[in-house]
């Protein structure tokens, strides 16, 4: 294990706690991680941060085969050397004492050590078995946005291509999946077209479902800067949580939950009614849709008029909880003339039964405003993984899709992949395989037999978690982690311990469109390995070796990938530039990085006389839809009056099983707790730090009550953070697992609850 002396873990604390304060980012002078007492670093390597989707630049230094300190690589466009507190104290990820050093393998209820040989030969065993008594389908991969590109690109071809089978899902199904199908719906491309060299450029920011300030440090730091340094810059925040996202707005939208798509449909109204709105835009570049049955058909100008008037702000305040005055100042802000609005979102509007509307609607302000395809003009969703991107909207880790930003339900997408991949095309089923929800009710009902689960928690991040705990124990599943026991191994019947971050060598992708390359630099402990290592050698026990026997190098797999990508659109540069670069965003076309897409000159798929072309659509015109006001799938009622939320923290991320792993974050927030608004603990007479139970429809945690804080829910809301690890306190057992019906990312958003003092 990593020591440091105690006056280190001093400096270290004080600096974390002085880096929460300030936004939670490092300067460069405050940048570097504390290293061993009497050790310099003898080698740096240049690597990208394990946590957010941001993707910031990273230098590790190393000695002696350890990972001694890390810091903001300068040269990297994205932190420009800075780092935010998680990034801070990334050393200690490598040397907790539940490090995973050989693989188990549960018998009779407990778990034994095991050879590598001995638990992949089992693996196969069963999965082969489940194959040949039940088919294909009854066996499943759950994978990650954290995982290399490498080895999304080979899972996929294993179990899509060679075993047969679409259910293969990602973790960026409870996070970014709405955003994906709100680009894809609008744009007929998924992945913004913005970047974030926008901030810069922006004089207005419409910040909502977002607590920037704490999800994405650096990002809010970037758009605090420009704030500070800008002529005239304002910030609209709007979020029914005050957070501290809120100390830089201009404007404070403290909305009712779910009414955001009210709220938006009243600016667009707002917009037009006061001539705000671009109409020579909108005649090149736009036409009218609504989804009637699940088709989306034609409407006009007039129509979507006339869809608004039911939206003007007077009858919209109500329904959202704020003053109609304030609905038509920030559209105004938004719209204003001869300025550049950049929108930024996050799991506040993805995580919802209807994320994929609220998506639309953020892309139709700009849309009929004209406020897109140039600098610091544009909709840029947040990312929550340091790869959601690159290792699962790119390459394709998704039921519904194939690499390359190809669809399943496609017949020569899939003969373009079979191609590539050496396979019959026949052996890609042409329906999409299960999703995530389903593929997990399939393990309660028995329909999955056998399920491998690699680099993610579902055992904790899962809403009605406990119900999908029941069904991952029902079923053979095996687990790949580089921490034990997690939520999820602890219910494995093999867990193979995996090689973490810069103890193996790949790509990620990030929220820009940036592919960057990360260097090996120090080896695993013990007998853990690369999950990529334990992809290819399962799969020459299932029979397929001979289809992966040319990959040698992760270069050799990059090769074969990338000529998926080639003329899509999101074409890839070859694997040595990007060892040698700070990451290039795509479309990388004749060796030149595409900053912002449809538009001329930058896309290199768009023609001069053209201008701004969306070509993903079949005319190169973007659609605006007319989206009704729609409820959450719970409302608080009589038994369950509350709102309930969940969210991050600025020193923790996902299940904190790598945040925890250094003392100074560890210890931070202290007892986890549920933040209630004061008058709402008055009722009920709560007073800060008793023990509160709180309960819905499918279970309940007993928390400590939070009154007051680093946030403030609105009264008749609730707001538990998503890290704690104790099993009984796990948020998710009360939270719903409904789903949007067309991206089936479930809503975590929004859940009824009720609060009791214990």
């Amino acid at each position: 294990m990593l020591k440091f002396t105690r006056r280190q873990v001093l400096k270290a604390s004080a600096a974390a706690a002085a880096m929460a304060a300030v936004g939670g980012c490092a300067s460069k002078s405050t940048q570097q991680a504390p290293t061993q007492a009497g050790i310099e670093v003898e080698e740096w390597f240049k690597s990208v941060c394990r946590y957010c989707g941001t993707g910031c630049g990273v230098l590790i230094g190393t000695k002696a085969g350890k990972v001694v300190s890390v810091k903001g690589d300068p040269d990297n466009s994205v932190n420009k050397g800075t780092l935010c507190v998680k990034g801070f104290f990334l050393p200690s990820i490598h040397y907790a004492e539940n490090r995973l050093k050989k693989p188990l393998i549960k018998e009779n209820g407990k778990f034994r050590e095991a050879t590598w040989d001995e638990a992949l030969g089992l693996m196969a065993a069963k999965f082969k078995e489940a194959i040949e008594q039940y088919g294909p389908n009854s066996v499943a991969y759950y994978g990650s946005g954290q995982s290399t590109v490498e080895e999304g690109y080979v899972v996929n071809k294993l179990f899509k291509g060679c075993i047969g089978t679409n259910n293969v899902e990602g973790n960026p199904r409870t996070c970014m999946a709405s955003a994906v199908a709100g680009y894809l719906t609008t744009f007929g491309k998924d992945e913004p077209m913005g970047i974030y060299e926008d901030i810069e450029a922006a004089d207005v920011f419409f910040i909502i479902g977002s607590n920037t300030a704490e999800a994405h440090p650096i990002l809010y730091a970037r758009v605090a800067e420009r704030k500070k340094s800008g002529k005239d810059v304002k910030v609209i925040v709007a979020d029914p949580r005050i957070t501290r996202t809120f100390d830089i707005a201009d404007y404070k939208v403290n909305f009712t939950p779910g009414s955001d798509l009210a709220l938006m449909n009243a600016m667009a109204h707002v917009i037009i009614k006061e001539g705000l709105h671009d109409p020579e835009f909108m005649a090149n570049h736009v036409m009218f849709k609504q989804t009637v049955d699940g088709n989306h058909e034609d409407r006009t100008w007039d129509d979507y008029v006339s869809f608004l008037e039911n939206y003007s702000p007077e009858k919209v305040a109500p329904i959202c909880g704020i003053p109609a005055e304030d609905i038509i100042e920030i559209a105004r802000v938004f719209a204003a003339k001869g300025k550049n609005t950049m929108s930024m979102w996050c799991m506040g509007i993805n995580q919802r039964i209807r994320g994929v509307w609220a998506n639309n609607l953020i892309h139709n302000l700009h849309l009929i405003t004209g406020k897109i395809c140039k600098p610091g003009s544009t909709p840029f969703s947040l990312t929550g993984q340091p790869s959601a991107c690159g290792t699962v909207r790119e390459v394709g880790v998704l039921s519904h899709l194939l690499p390359g930003h190809r669809f399943i339900v496609n017949e020569k997408h899939r003969e373009e992949v079979a191609k590539v991949w050496g396979v019959d095309p026949a052996k890609i089923q042409p329906q999409p395989g299960m999703h995530m929800m389903k593929m997990f009710e399939g393990t309660y009902t028995g329909e999955i037999k056998c399920m491998w689960v690699v680099c993610t928690n579902p055992g904790h991040t899962l809403p009605n978690v406990n119900r999908y705990r029941e069904g991952m124990e029902k079923t053979f599943l095996v687990v790949s982690e580089a921490y034990h026991p997690t939520r999820t191994s602890e219910l494995a019947d093999i867990v193979l311990p995996s090689a973490i971050w810069c103890e193996k060598e790949g790509v990620y992708g990030n929220a820009e469109r940036r592919t960057q390359h990360m260097a090996k630099a120090i080896e695993p402990p013990g007998e853990a390995k690369s999950d990529l290592w334990a992809m290819l050698e399962f799969a020459k026990r299932m029979g397929y070796g001979e289809l992966f026997a040319h990959y040698k190098t992760n270069e050799d797999i990059w090769a074969e990938w990338r000529t998926l990508t080639i003329g899509t659109g999101m074409d890839l540069a070859e694997y040595k530039a990007y060892k040698e670069a700070r990451g290039l965003l795509w479309p990388v076309v004749n060796g030149q990085e595409t900053k912002r897409r449809f538009v001329y000159p930058d896309d290199p798929y768009v023609k001069p006389e053209e201008k701004i072309k969306f070509y993903g659509k079949p005319n190169g015109k973007a659609w605006v839809f007319l989206r009704p006001m729609a409820p959450a799938a719970e409302q608080p009622d009589a038994e369950y009056p509350y709102w309930f939320t969940t969210g991050r923290i600025l020193e923790h991320w996902h299940t904190s099983t790598m945040t925890a792993t250094a003392p100074q974050l560890a210890k931070i927030p202290g007892d986890y707790y549920v933040e209630i608004h004061a008058t709402d603990a008055a009722r009920e007479g709560i007073k800060d730090g008793d023990l509160v139970k709180i309960s819905s429809k499918r279970g309940s945690i007993t928390v400590k009550a939070k009154i007051g804080g680093r946030g403030v829910p609105q009264p008749g809301m609730l707001f538990c953070p998503m890290h704690d690890m104790d099993r009984n306190r796990l948020v998710n057992i009360v939270v719903s697992d409904a789903v949007d019906g067309v991206s089936f990312q479930p809503e975590y958003k929004i859940s009824a609850v009720k609060i009791e003092k214990v």
